[in-house]
């Protein structure tokens, strides 16, 4: 945020019903609380990708695709986890809130539950109604990630466009 000048009518403004000493508390606790989000999302990362090494090992003795099925789940939670942690680390150091973390979350999730129901709609060929159920879930999901890159892709070309409310003197003389 740039310095307020001197003759800035803005200056002097205060947020209402806070003195600073409230609104300071307030970033405070609102530091602790990203903080501990923070940490805990580090530390669910550490766990996920133990997990994952436990599983990896379980892949020596077992050949078939539910060990390996496991690891990629993990691994593409790890990746959730991990950009959760980026959309934290952007709020804090914006302070404010930026969407593209959060759709790039939503992409992953749905690209994790993609794969999983692939695999279970693999096994359950041939089942009649089961089969069908996953086919529709993948679709909608399919759907669900095409939506997310278009709204991701949209949010950073409006990120590159010039502010609205930009009252330079060249606007609008073409």
């Amino acid at each position: 945020m740039p310095p307020k000048r001197r003759d800035d009518p803005e200056a002097d403004v205060r947020p209402p019903g806070f003195s600073r000493a409230g609104t300071r508390a307030l970033e405070v606790a609102e530091n602790l609380i990203y903080g501990g989000i923070a940490l805990f999302l580090v530390v669910s990362a550490f766990v996920l990708l133990a997990v994952a090494g436990k599983t990896s090992w379980g892949l020596v003795s077992d050949f078939s695709q539910k060990p390996l099925l496991e690891v990629l789940d993990i691994l593409l939670l790890v990746f959730i986890v991990v950009e959760l942690l980026f959309a934290v680390r952007t709020t804090v150091e914006r302070r404010e809130l930026v969407a593209e973390p959060f759709l790039l979350v939503g992409i992953i999730a749905s690209i994790k539950e993609i794969v999983v129901l692939s695999v279970e709609a693999a096994s359950a060929l041939g089942t009649g109604a089961e089969f069908d159920d996953r086919m529709v879930e993948i679709g909608v999901l399919g759907v669900l990630v095409v939506l997310l890159g278009v709204t991701s892709y949209l949010l950073r070309r409006k990120e590159r466009e010039p502010d609205e409310g930009d009252a330079s003197p060249d606007r609008g003389r073409r």
